[in-house]
């Protein structure tokens, strides 16, 4: 349940260099569109001594320089798309086609996935030359970390650089519980229709949201996780800015200094968590097994009338036993940015979100935005780069979700 310690984002050091990209051995020059909207082209070289890096996705955008390092260092190549669908990945697999390439790196969460779940059918296949997979995402539920780390490669994920937006934007779900902005929200877009029915939706909620309406402050937060996420939730909704008593569980304990800084009070189980929060947040990596952690019978242990906020991922939910719990009103409210069969949502948790009926927008929901910033997406290409430095260097990576699971090289 641990996601990777706080540490701060590496520097960028630019050097002259080039960023070749295709299969072939002598590589075009590429452009690479930087944060001002300049086109930079990169001159391009090869050279077989340099260690292989596989780039699935799409070109870097946002860190030119780091690039210029990155490909000084490398020899990059970057398969087509067409190259990149699972069957055909296969078969380049099979035929070697890329060489004894060191690392993978994946820079953007859009791009770069369309071979699909790195199972034992792909990473049984990966040559043993391979040290270090990086990508850009805070979740690695898609790759079997596992079966990498016991094959010798460190997979390094960029949760790191998506904390700040994650944390911003649970903040906000976490008064969307306690405000009720859903209703109030929709409420007032629907008076925006200046019929009599429409202003009676608008005088309803003026009038009865207020009544179960409560400031943040003085309530409990209780966070399932304690990672760079959770950490960042408990600063922003902590004793310094919105006054809430952070309480957290995680598999591992932080140290004393740390829940000083926070304010937190640690429980060694979920249920004595679940038992003392009036608010939930569940910040904590996907399962390896694939099994949800908020069941029927941990939202029984739920203190009555709480409220639940998921910005980890759907699959940790049990959503029709949620959607039970607020039907009974033992969940109060709740705020999901991850949904368990993405792109569809839960219709009953879709109903609670509207504005009808006897318990008008309890429930809020967003679409997998909660990381979706242009600064977390530099964080993400940038980290990704900095972690196959690392490794290939010879040095530790910076992110890296499986060294329980590392197989030492002979």
């Amino acid at each position: 349940m641990a996601e990777p310690t706080n540490t701060p984002m590496p520097a960028s050091t630019p050097v002259p260099g080039s960023s070749p990209r295709s299969t072939s051995p002598v590589h075009p020059p590429i452009p690479s569109l930087a944060p001002n909207g300049m086109t930079v082209v990169l001159p391009a070289v090869s050279s077989p001594e340099k260690p292989i890096v596989l780039h699935i996705g799409d070109p870097i955008k946002y860190n030119p320089d780091t690039y210029v390092e990155f490909s000084t260092a490398f020899r990059v190549i970057r398969p087509s798309a067409e190259e990149r669908e699972r069957s055909a990945f296969i078969q380049a697999l099979l035929e070697r086609r890329w060489g004894d390439f060191q690392a993978i790196f994946r820079p953007f969460w859009g791009t770069g996935g369309e071979m699909g779940r790195w199972d034992a059918e792909l990473i049984d296949l990966l040559p043993n030359s391979v040290k270090v997979f990086a990508s850009a995402g805070a979740g690695f539920d898609w790759a079997d970390t596992r079966l990498l780390g016991e094959k010798g490669i460190i997979y390094c994920n960029s949760g790191l650089a998506a904390a700040e937006a994650v944390a911003d934007f649970a903040v906000a779900m976490v008064i969307s519980t306690f405000r009720h902005l859903p209703w109030c929200m929709s409420a007032a877009t629907t008076a925006s229709a200046s019929t009599a029915q429409a202003q009676r939706i608008f005088q309803a909620c003026h009038a009865n949201a207020t009544a179960v309406s409560h400031n943040p402050r003085n309530h409990n937060l209780g966070l399932i996780g304690m990672g760079n996420i959770g950490q960042h939730i408990a600063a922003k909704l902590g004793c310094s800015a919105f006054g809430m008593r952070v309480h957290y569980h995680d598999v591992i304990r932080k140290s004393t200094a740390l829940e000083k800084e926070l304010g937190a009070t640690f429980h060694e189980t979920l249920g004595d968590l679940l038992r003392v929060s009036d608010c939930v947040v569940l910040c904590t990596p996907a399962s390896t097994d694939g099994k949800p952690l908020i069941t029927r019978q941990t939202l029984a242990e739920l203190k009555a009338g709480s409220r639940f906020v998921n910005i980890a991922r759907g699959s940790l939910v049990d959503e029709e036993a949620l959607a039970d719990a607020l039907d009974s009103g033992h969940v109060h409210a709740a705020a999901l940015d991850v949904h368990a069969s993405e792109p569809s949502v839960n219709p009953r948790l879709l109903e609670m979100a509207g504005i009808e009926g006897k318990t008008p927008g309890r429930v809020m929901l967003t679409c997998h935005n909660a990381g979706g910033t242009v600064e977390t997406h530099i964080g993400f290409e940038e980290l990704s780069m900095r972690n196959i430095m690392a490794v290939l260097g010879g040095k530790e990576a910076i992110t890296p979700v499986n060294l329980h699971w590392l197989k030492k090289r002979g």
